[in-house]
């Protein structure tokens, strides 16, 4: 999505309004599945009341690996978990979710909430298109016997993102829709309080993201890049500040930089010399930004959102 005006310049009067910005669930290929941290650790005490049940999606074939039930023998994070059934024990990545890594802010409740729904109780595991992902973990649905779906309640209760992993999308549009009522109640991640004390209130950031970079990606990752703008009167200290996508690998943080009041700073994917109007993530990861889709999330040192951005086809 080019910007018309170009990187570096500030449409002028524009805002950020949550209410209008739309799903955060967007396009993102399979090949964009993020090595999850595993953190078998876990907070204890997290009130799981805001979970119910939601449970009219629909399923799809089970594969072989998917006969029978099986009992949860680990949780790795809020989306990740081993369980074991009559074929022995499988490492099972939640489809259609992405919940905070292991250090980040909620990552511990997220991974508590998840414990609470699977223990204890026979699950049952759902396929889609893809069978595994590239760290050989099986891409599944998770329900319980019952029929409960994990992946909604997560997505209810706000532990836990909506995101679309392409070809595997057969409830994505129901998990985005959950989403969106939990941003309105403003419960788990939503909530202004989620991650303690906000660095600034209110709407202060506009994000304008270029995906496509002109040719070949992989060689112009300078072609792709995101602008944030200050839209307030005063300077805000972007210190400590993180830009992410909706994966996990994905993340850059602001050294000491200041953004003054009216003005923007351009952050592109590749390599070059920082200066106080451009910035370079230079990861050596490669493209950040799918060209399909994907969503913009910028959060404070705390790890609070202040803003985001879906772009692509269903955003």
């Amino acid at each position: 999505m080019n910007r018309t005006n170009g990187p570096g310049l500030i449409a002028a009067g524009k805002s950020l309004r949550w209410g209008v910005i739309g799903l955060l669930a967007v396009v993102a290929v399979a090949s964009c599945t993020s090595d999850e941290v595993e953190d078998e650790g876990a907070a204890e005490g997290i009130d799981l009341g805001s979970l119910s049940a939601t449970t009219d999606v629909p399923s799809r074939a089970d594969s072989p690996a998917d006969a029978g039930s099986f009992r949860v023998v680990s949780v790795a994070d809020g989306d990740t978990l081993r369980v074991a059934g009559s074929g022995g024990e499988q490492k099972v990545r939640i489809l259609g979710i992405n919940t905070p890594e292991s250090g980040e802010c909620f990552s511990e409740e997220a991974t508590v909430a998840l414990e609470g729904l699977v223990d204890g109780t026979d699950l049952v595991l759902v396929s889609d298109v893809t069978d595994r992902d590239r760290f050989d973990r099986l891409l599944r649905y998770v329900e319980t016997a019952d029929g409960v779906d994990v992946g909604a309640e997560l997505v209810a209760g706000g532990y836990a993102i909506a995101r679309r992993f392409e070809p595997d999308v057969a409830r994505a549009d129901r998990y985005a829709e959950l989403q969106e009522q939990a941003r309105r109640d403003e419960i788990g991640l939503w909530a202004d309080n989620a991650c303690g004390a906000r660095a600034v209130e209110g709407d202060v950031i506009e994000i304008f993201v270029n995906a496509n970079a002109p040719g070949d990606d992989e060689q112009n990752l300078n072609g792709e890049w995101v602008e944030i703008a200050n839209i307030t009167d005063e300077t805000i200290d972007l210190g400590g500040w993180e830009i992410g996508d909706e994966s996990s690998s994905h993340r850059y943080t602001f050294g000491q930089f200041t953004l003054p009041a009216g003005q923007s700073v351009t952050i592109y994917s590749g390599c070059g010399s920082d200066n106080s109007s451009e910035l370079f993530w230079c990861d050596g990861l490669g493209p950040v930004w799918s060209n399909a889709g994907d969503t913009v999330f910028i959060r404070d040192p705390n790890g609070n959102l202040i803003a985001l951005h879906p772009y692509g086809d269903s955003a």
